[in-house]
């Protein structure tokens, strides 16, 4: 457990404010910010910074918390590690003693392995057992330096090369399952995860070896195989090669769709390439790729797949805000092929010439239609407008409707009339939408977590406000424990929250956000931070206090049909006797 003083000091040196505009571009309003949610998909901010409690809360996901909960959710972290990483952001020794940090010793430990798994991929390249896996690189055309420089090697076919070799360095089979180099089978026995394939080692910003790809040789499988999430790494949250691209001088980012993609443009001199690892493009990787660079160029492949992920990956970033401009690979299936076939002038001249993603989308718009017939312009005109609707900088559009309407020698008056209207329709209906789901979305994480709120609503918001109130005035504590205690509560997500700031309390510890943050997971550090940012439940006084408990306990009361039903006459009759005489006044 770490000391008050340490975490009054920690607080005091990392304003939440600060904080998270390093990760989140907030805006001011009033007394407090507002922003898009770093936590989930949506063009309308519903994120929310409380300077004046130290808090943020996402009226749209119920994220929530205090600035070591944000910290924990965007980089990934337990508690401990979270704090550490502000300690060092404010320039503060951590304690010696004093907390568990069991969790982050196994983090280490599966980075102590990944490393030297790596050695070990990388040692059975160049050698005999790897020539396979040799001769296919460099019949891709990658020159040895290369090779050493991203690390890549060759896991041999053998069942258990991998584990054999751990085995020897010191390290535990369960401590590579949980690094997952090591599976266990249905038998109870142990294999190598990866197989007779080509490794990618996927390093991290900070010099780290978090995981691997895996491209197969021969035989059955996938062609490409990725190491599953870990304690140290997610696929949703990392981008191959960004370790080398965050450094580069352009200014802008190449995000192909592959490994070999990659590789063969930082060896063609284009180190500012990036991949995803093995799924679509997520909310989090477009916003980690808007960190290091104002611009991204999209380099997918030539095929329908990756025409339908440019779409995908276009949308993403420009709910972001993030300028998008597209690269058509001509005469070659991916910018691998293109290299090799024309070099990596033809290469940078293609990449000079990509077109914005707003050139791309018309230009795929022109290719259904034909333009020299009169019902060709007009379908052509429809569909322009639907998409221009949806373009927000109003400079921009007017840019590209002028330009079209003087391309077909059509008016534009008409053409910006019809525009206009469909962003006012859309405007309602995305406005009824976004409410609806956010609605659905909201309640449908409260309701996995927290079931028996909805069963019993009335006294599920009375156990809500009388917490606000604690969190508010915890001087009330023993006059509200004088008539409630934890076990009253009908809900048994609020009864623990509500059991952890009464034994605070009790026990004269402080219970604002970041103090609570030590005991509460990330869903409940949400809940405290909704209930904080709902002005009933911190407005009121101990007469209100005293209503809520009130509604609490008439709740519990309360038989379920199922206990009236076990009941026999007498204790029936007893029951709504106890019922009347607590109506009368």
């Amino acid at each position: 457990m770490l000391s008050e003083q340490f975490i009054s000091e920690l607080k005091g040196r990392n304003d939440i404010e600060d904080v998270i505009g390093s990760y989140v571009n907030v805006k001011r309003r009033g007394r407090n910010l507002v922003g898009l949610c770093p936590f989930h998909s949506e063009k309308t901010p519903s994120f929310t910074v409380y300077p004046d409690s130290q808090s943020f809360y996402c009226f749209g996901c119920g994220a929530g918390g205090d600035v070591v909960t944000f910290v924990r959710r965007m980089e990934n972290l337990d508690y401990i590690e979270a704090v550490k990483l502000l300690a060092q952001r404010a320039g503060l020794a951590m304690p010696e003693d004093g907390y568990d940090d069991s969790f982050a010793k196994l983090k280490t430990r599966i980075l102590e392995i990944n490393r030297e798994t790596a050695r070990f991929y990388h040692q059975s390249l160049v050698s005999p057992a790897g020539k396979k896996g040799l001769d296919y690189l460099r019949e891709r055309g990658l020159s040895d330096s290369t090779i050493r420089h991203f690390g890549l090697g060759y896991a041999p076919e053998s069942w258990d090369a991998a584990i054999k070799h751990l085995l020897g360095k010191g390290f535990r089979v369960d401590e590579l399952v949980a690094a997952t180099i090591a599976v266990k089978s249905s038998r109870g026995s142990y294999y190598d995860q990866f197989r007779g394939r080509v490794i990618f080692p996927i390093i991290d910003i900070r010099g780290n070896v978090i995981a691997f790809g895996g491209r197969i040789m021969d035989g059955k499988g996938p062609k490409y195989l990725n190491s599953p999430d870990t304690p140290v790494f997610k696929k949703s949250r990392n981008l191959f090669a960004l370790n080398f691209a965050k450094s580069a001088k352009e200014p802008a980012l190449i995000l192909a769709e592959g490994y070999m993609d990659v590789v063969a443009l930082h060896q063609a001199g284009f180190t500012n390439a990036v991949a995803t690892l093995g799924t679509s493009l997520t909310a989090e990787q477009a916003r980690m790729i808007s960190q290091y660079a104002g611009e991204v160029v999209i380099a997918y492949d030539a095929d329908g797949a990756g025409q339908k992920a440019t779409n995908r990956a276009i949308n993403m970033f420009g709910e972001i805000g993030l300028k998008v401009r597209v690269l058509k690979v001509k005469d070659a299936k991916d910018p691998d092929e293109f290299i090799k076939k024309f070099g990596a002038t033809r290469f940078r001249l293609l990449l000079e010439g990509a077109g914005s993603a707003m050139e791309f989308e018309i230009g795929k718009l022109r290719q259904k239609y034909d333009l020299e017939t009169s019902d060709g312009k007009v379908g052509f005109l429809k569909e322009f407008a639907q998409f221009m609707a949806g373009i927000r900088n109003p400079i921009e559009r007017d840019v590209y409707v002028a330009k079209i309407a003087a391309e077909l020698d059509v008016s534009k008056e008409p053409l910006s009339v019809q525009i206009q209207y469909i962003i006012r329709q859309q405007a309602k209906n995305a406005e009824k939408k976004q409410s609806r789901d956010l609605t659905v979305f909201a309640a449908g994480a409260k309701e996995r977590r927290d079931p028996q709120r909805t069963a019993h609503l009335k006294e599920a918001l009375a156990e809500e406000r009388l917490i606000g109130i604690l969190l508010k005035n915890p001087d009330y504590h023993r006059t509200i424990l004088e008539r409630i205690q934890p076990e009253d509560f009908l809900t048994d997500f609020n009864r623990e929250i509500f059991r952890v700031i009464c034994q605070r309390l009790q026990e004269g510890r402080p219970v604002e956000l970041i103090a609570l943050s030590e005991q509460l997971d990330e869903v409940q550090m949400g809940k405290v931070a909704g209930i904080l940012a709902d002005a009933a439940s911190t407005r009121a006084t101990q007469k209100e206090a005293a209503d809520y408990i009130d509604t609490i306990l008439a709740g519990k009361a309360k038989k379920s049909p199922e206990e009236l039903r076990q009941m026999d006459r007498e204790q029936l009759g007893e029951y709504v006797a106890g019922l009347a005489a607590k109506k009368k006044p």
